[in-house]
Order: C-alpha cells, then structure tokens, then sequence
C-alpha cells in the first residue's frame, strides 16, 4: 500500500496565555533563540485515507517525515494498571481529523536528551479489534480507521555533567574507593549496605564519569523503534477479537521489552543509558496509555483532568518492594533513587541498574466520550513545575479561548497550548529538558474570528 498524503499548514509559533496564565520571566522566544537552547516545535492535521493493508501508513509533513521524531540532540514481569470505562457510542468516526502539536526545548540543561515521536496512522484496523467498539451506533467490522501514535522519552546517561556535580559526594568515600582499590588488592567489602552485589552499578558509573558524552541516546533508539515494535507485536498477537485489551496488554509488554533489548545494543554506554517512555495509542473509541518512568499523560475530559498514568517512583509502596524483594536498596538523596542513583523505578535500558529497573510499562485503557478535550504527554521538565490539574485548567482556557478569537496568522489550537505550556515552565525555573505533546481531540473546532 502506498504512503498516504494530507496537505498541512505550517505556520509560524504564536504565543497566547491570558495574563493570569502568565507567570514567566521569559517568553518562549527568548528560549528558541538562546545560543545554548535547542528546540523544535510542530503541530500537525491528520488526515489519511483508509486502509486495511497492515502497511503503517505514512504522512510527509513540511520538512519532516512521519513519524515526527523530535531528538534535538540527539514480559515476564507484567504489572499492568488497566482501567475501562463503560461503553459508548464510538465518537472518533473515522479517527481521520485529528490535530496535533508538539514543542521540545532544551531548557536550562546542557544537553537534549528528550525524543519526540508522532505516527499519525501507525496502523489501521477495524474499530472492535483495536478497541472492541461494539455498541450501537459504532462502527461495524468492516470499517477500516486509523490509529495514531504519540510518545515522548525522556533519556538519561547520555551526559554525565550534572552527576559529577554530586555523586562523588555521596558514594566516594564510602564506596567507590574501596571498589576501585579491590578491582587490584582484594579486600573485605565494608560497605555499609550489603549485600555489596549493587557495587557493580557503582563502578560501572564512576568508570563512565571519566569517558562524558559517550553514550548514544536511548530516547533516539525509543522514538525510531518504539512504534515498530508495538505494531509488529500487535499483528503478531492471536487473540479473539472480544479479547482486545489482552492483545494491547501484550503487545505494549513485548514492544517495550524489545525496545529496552535493543537500546541495550546500540547504546554506546549500555550499561548508563536509558530512557522513559509515555505513549498513547487513539483509536476512533479508545485512549490507550502505556508508561515507564516518570513521563506523564493526562486527559482533559469536560472540566475534569484525568492522569492516564502514575508516575514509577523508587519510594512508591509497590515498586519499594518489588526492589527490595530482589535484593536492591532505595538511598534518599535529592529524592529516593535505586541505589542513589535513579529518580524511576521503570525505564528503558539501565542495564547497570538490572534487575530493579525494569521495561515493564503500566497500561492505562479509556474509552473516549464526546465531552474529550485533548490529551497531553509530557516529559518531568513539565511535570516537575506545574500540576496535573494545572496543566488541564490552562489547556482547557487557551482551547476555549482559541474557539472565541482568532488571529490572522493562525495555528492550530493544540500548538498553541503546547507553546505556552512550555513557556511556563520555562518560567516557573524548570531546570530539565521540557518536552510537551497536545492532541486535540475535538478537531472539528470552529474558530470564531473577532471582528
């Protein structure tokens, strides 16, 4: 099957935060064109013919290929986290219309390890079997729609900068000297947390400090790999029809499993690199959410904000004990980290950190309803600085605001949002890389021009 096309309008990045929402110092701009700021930022118009060949469908944007990959700079384990509301009428129809936009800046850090990809169409499938739309007024069997494809990775390890600045103030005295001397003379281990197994992860990072900016971004190898994987997983699946939250469970598990296998590989410092990985698959009836790490998504439904995922934290009560009950120990410094070292319990790569860190993504099912405002992915560099519920309010006044005014240089309302939240975080002193993606789930909006 040939690639199919839609004609998009590219324009230029407009700014509009009503002065409440405005609590920046610094307006975008000044980030996109500091020397040491990297940044791309996009929105998008999906629209794609139907298909019933399994052939990922592909969309050419101005000056980018789909999937849109944006890296600046660059399972036995299950555990899965599955909630469905109740059926309804599908209010995707045909899951064609669907506006996106997506900003990622570099921020305040020195180097850009954030990854974007957007797959408009990545499969395209009857409704039931990718989200069991069965219910009066959906669609039948017969009817072919897209499925789209949203992910942002948040990678680490890429650049041992900020870690110098503190680790040998925790580990060097204690544990890594003695760890390097036995590496020559063997000596009795007298750390103080044994079983001293975990000394492998020390060494391997205090070997790595020397050799900064070596490793490959594992976000890269997400944003290329990722859709792939889950895609080809989904087809691979053999399951009933009716069964369809298993096959998606299996798939995201698989697709996940082989991504963090691959990173592995590639990586040129496997044993550092890693990544998190939040992605969203839309069907015309269902929001899918899969995640590994600390990068969120949330839904704006009505006037509710509703997470779509839980932040894998070390200290959290059932990801505490999956790590102790194999032998690991999580250290309080600057937050609860394995070992002192991860902020996450789950991610892509690690390989130092197995077998605590895990690729085991938690699945999140949703069934969409007419009142779905847009869906929002973000990277920490958000979430470290704004709320679930702050997000949502702003996201939710710019849209109305957006059907009540309207510029003459327009775009489209989802990367409006996505600018200014990424403005406001900039603002409110974020100190990582911020990487934000808005779907706008109603894409029929009327813009109302001021006269």
């Amino acid at each position: 099957m040939e690639a199919a096309s839609s004609e998009e309008q590219h324009e230029s990045v407009e700014t509009l935060v009503e002065p409440d929402l405005a609590s920046t110092s610094s307006g975008l701009s000044s980030i996109l064109n500091t020397e040491d700021s990297r940044s791309t930022s996009s929105s998008g118009d999906i629209s794609i013919s139907s298909s019933s060949s399994g052939v990922i469908p592909v969309i050419l944007a101005p000056e980018t290929a789909v999937p849109v990959q944006v890296d600046t700079a660059p399972s036995s384990e299950a555990n899965l986290m599955v909630t469905a509301t109740a059926r309804q009428k599908c209010v995707g129809r045909n899951n064609k219309g669907v506006n996106w936009g997506f900003t990622s800046v570099i921020g305040r850090r020195r180097e850009m390890e954030d990854a974007v990809a957007i797959v408009p169409g990545f499969m395209s499938r009857t409704c039931n079997h990718v989200g069991g739309c069965t219910a009066p007024g959906s669609r039948t069997s017969s009817e072919i729609s897209p499925v789209h494809f949203f992910g942002v990775y948040d990678g680490h390890g890429g650049s041992q900068r900020h870690c110098v600045s503190y680790w040998h103030v925790v580990f060097w005295d204690s544990c890594i000297r003695r760890e390097l001397i036995a590496r020559f003379l063997p000596v009795k281990d007298t750390c103080s947390f044994s079983p001293w197994k975990s000394s492998k992860p020390i060494l391997i990072w205090a070997e790595a400090l020397s050799f900064p900016g070596k490793a490959r971004s594992a976000a890269k190898v997400c944003a290329e790999r990722m859709h792939e994987m889950v895609a080809e997983e989904w087809d691979r699946e053999r399951v009933d029809g009716y069964e369809w939250q298993r096959k998606w469970e299996s798939a995201f598990s698989s697709g996940f499993e082989r991504t963090d296998k691959e990173a592995l590989t590639e990586a040129a410092v496997p044993e550092m690199v890693g990544s998190t990985a939040v992605v969203v698959v839309l069907s015309g009836c269902q929001i899918i959410a899969s995640n590994c790490g600390d990068s969120r998504a949330i839904l704006c439904r009505g006037t509710e904000t509703i997470p779509l995922t839980v932040d894998q934290k070390p200290d959290r009560q059932d990801e505490l004990m999956r790590i102790e009950g194999k032998g690991g120990k999580v250290i309080n410094w600057n937050g609860a980290r394995v070992f002192g070292v991860l902020a996450m319990s789950r991610a892509i790569g690690d390989r130092f950190l197995k077998p605590w860190i895990i690729p085991v993504p938690e699945i999140t099912f949703m069934t969409r309803t007419a009142e779905d405002e847009c869906l929002i992915l973000a990277s920490d560099g958000l979430w470290d600085v704004m709320t679930n519920e702050e997000v949502g309010e702003i996201a939710r006044r710019l849209l109305r605001r957006r059907l009540r005014y309207s510029m003459s240089d327009e775009i489209s309302p989802a990367q409006v949002v996505a600018d200014n939240l990424t403005e406001i975080a900039y603002g409110r002193n974020s100190s990582d890389n911020i990487s934000v993606v808005v779907v706008d789930l109603k894409s029929k909006r009327k813009l109302h021009r001021k006269q």
